[in-house]
């Protein structure tokens, strides 16, 4: 296959080191890799240098003749704000006339009408300034793509247009995402960004991060072998050291010299070892006995009093255990249906159509990160928060906090707005973890996570003890988290019964695809029935949804889905008669 790329001792040093050191890799025509890493680890940077933006500090980097690279930035330039969509599609080849023709069919084929060619792209979603990027790119027909975090900030509708697209693309691509469901569905090949080091993996990105996984076991079960003997050979060495002096043995002494040089040339081979992440997310939360901790009934979503209205809820509620992700595309309301509840609970107002439990402790996660104040130091940021717990009130035990969370003692004087949107994030989940709400309300928690940290957001929170309403487009979030489904179209606010159903909802709502026959909750009954047969005919249809769902591949199966049909099963069962 030919080879399109290929580097040499690539190196990149920082002021706080090296950020590469001797990468070597090939990107071969057709390949479909996905870049991962941890935040901050260089993966834009190592764009940046294939496609020529950025410069290395040592290396080479060697293109084919037949390469034609195009660059998909990450943010929109400024410049094109202004312009109107077909003008900033245009302007990549304004003075190539003989494309110009392209612009037209590539409107169609990205899934834009035909009057939003005029509108400004200041006013564009976040998924059409995606779709615009990837025009421009486009119009080049390049035959290697370097798409640096596209499914940013998407909503679902639009990460689904981006995945089939890049299904569609025949050309090579590398995918800079912390999405591991789009990385898994669109990737063949993993690079692996760590530790200054790239890991190539030909897998998907979750069988790759598995090897990897069992890579780091045996290279730390090497590592603690070799030190063993490094440790046993030391002590040899200063055990005839000490000999050779007090018995003025000069051949012992020259046996404890050979003896170092070779401890020394084991430490120079001796097996690499990852530090691994900074930090583990978790969350604390407490159980409250109630029936409900938030009730809506009635309600009208607006952004602001006198605005539109965004949507209706006709009557909804969430109880202690409850795990409710909060879909719909952007601008939907969403975000605005949380801040409306928050500022209700926050004002302590008595609403018919918003009502919340008086006992319950409530926290929320604002994803422009506001809660917490630029000024105060790190330390002082937590305060509001550990208040509400008596174990996390002290400054010590704050300082604990920070430096468990990978906050160095060093650190805790500086003031929140220095802050990187990453760090900001992980400080905001350690207050709302020391308060240890009843409920939660998290407005797109995962937006500045990497991909460890949203697996270990998705398994805190299945593991909350209390009640959570969670807006996010992060498919595998949601279905590791999650156990009931609301989404947001035509104007209204719908209950699915599953994961699956619910994104066939919002395809639905985006044009893609037709809306498939919702599985019913509750049957409407012929005269004969009785419910015993109602119940029987529920129980049957769990068990082969449930029998289906295990059948499929583990990365196919709906873990949320199975445990919500398994607690109806057993449900069902104690009121049938069938079990204990």
């Amino acid at each position: 296959m030919t080879t399109l790329i290929s580097t040499q001792a690539l190196q990149l040093d920082t002021h706080d080191g090296f950020l590469f050191n001797e990468l070597a890799f090939t990107l071969r025509q057709g390949d479909r890799i996905g870049l991962i890493g941890h935040n901050g680890c260089g993966k834009s940077t190592l764009l940046g240098l294939l496609s020529g933006t950025r410069e290395a500090t040592a290396g080479t980097i060697h293109y084919a003749r037949a390469c034609r690279l195009q660059h998909v930035e990450q943010h929109l330039p400024p410049e094109l704000a202004s312009l109107s969509l077909y003008d900033a599609l245009l302007a990549p080849v304004l003075e190539q006339p003989e494309l110009h023709w392209r612009v037209d069919s590539l409107l169609a084929e990205l899934g834009f009408e035909h009057e939003t060619a005029q509108v400004p792209v200041h006013s564009l979603s976040g998924g059409q300034h995606t779709r615009l990027l990837l025009g421009r790119a486009l119009l080049q027909e390049p035959n290697v793509l370097l798409l640096d975090e596209p499914s940013n900030h998407l909503d679902l509708p639009s990460l689904l247009w981006l995945e089939q697209f890049l299904l569609r693309w025949r050309g090579a691509f590398i995918l800079v995402s912390h999405d591991q469901r789009l990385l898994d569905n669109v990737a063949t090949r993993s690079w692996i960004l760590r530790d200054s080091r790239l890991y190539d993996f030909d897998l998907p990105c979750g069988p790759a991060l598995a090897a990897l996984a069992e890579a780091d076991l045996a290279a730390a079960a090497r590592h603690a072998a070799e030190q063993k003997e490094i440790d046993r050979l030391s002590a040899s060495s200063a055990r005839l050291a000490l000999w050779g002096r007090t018995y003025d043995n000069e051949d012992l002494a020259r046996k404890a010299k050979t003896m170092q040089r070779r401890i020394d040339k084991l430490k120079d081979a001796q097996s690499f070892v990852s530090d691994g992440a900074p930090w583990r997310l978790s969350l604390r939360g407490k159980p409250l006995a109630a029936d409900q901790l938030l009730a809506l009934d009635a309600l009208d979503v607006r952004a602001v009093p006198a605005s539109p209205l965004l949507f209706h809820v006709g009557q909804l509620w969430l109880k202690p255990g409850d795990r409710v992700a909060l879909l719909g595309a952007n601008g939907s309301g969403k975000s605005s249906l949380l801040r409306l509840c928050w500022q209700a609970i926050q004002a302590q107002e008595e609403r018919s159509d918003l009502r919340y439990h008086h006992a319950a402790s409530i926290g929320y996660y604002d994803q422009s990160l506001r809660q917490l104040a630029d000024t105060a130091d790190l330390s002082d940021a937590l305060y509001p928060f550990a208040v509400q717990n008596e174990a996390a009130r002290s400054q010590v035990a704050r300082k604990q906090a920070l430096i468990s969370a990978g906050f160095p003692y060093a650190r805790h004087g500086q003031t929140v707005a220095t802050l990187s949107g990453g760090e900001r994030a992980r400080l905001l989940f350690l207050g709302l973890s020391l308060a240890s709400y009843h409920l939660l309300l998290l407005d797109e928690p995962s937006n500045h996570l990497d991909m460890q940290g949203k697996a270990e957001l998705g398994q805190a929170l299945r593991g909350f003890a209390g009640g959570c309403l969670l807006v996010s487009h992060d498919r595998d979030l949601i279905e590791t988290a999650c156990n009931r489904f609301w989404v947001v179209a035509d104007g209204r606010l719908e209950e699915w019964p599953d994961a699956a159903s619910a994104y066939a909802r919002l395809s639905a709502e985006d044009g893609q695809a037709p809306l498939p026959v919702p599985r019913v909750e509750t049957v409407a009954l012929a005269p004969a029935q009785t419910d015993v047969d109602v119940q029987l005919e529920r129980l049957c249809e769990l068990e082969q949804l449930l029998a289906e769902d295990l059948a499929r591949k583990p990365r196919h199966q709906k873990p949320a889905s199975q445990h919500m049909w398994q607690d109806e099963i057993a449900q069902l069962s104690r009121s049938l008669g069938i079990m204990a």
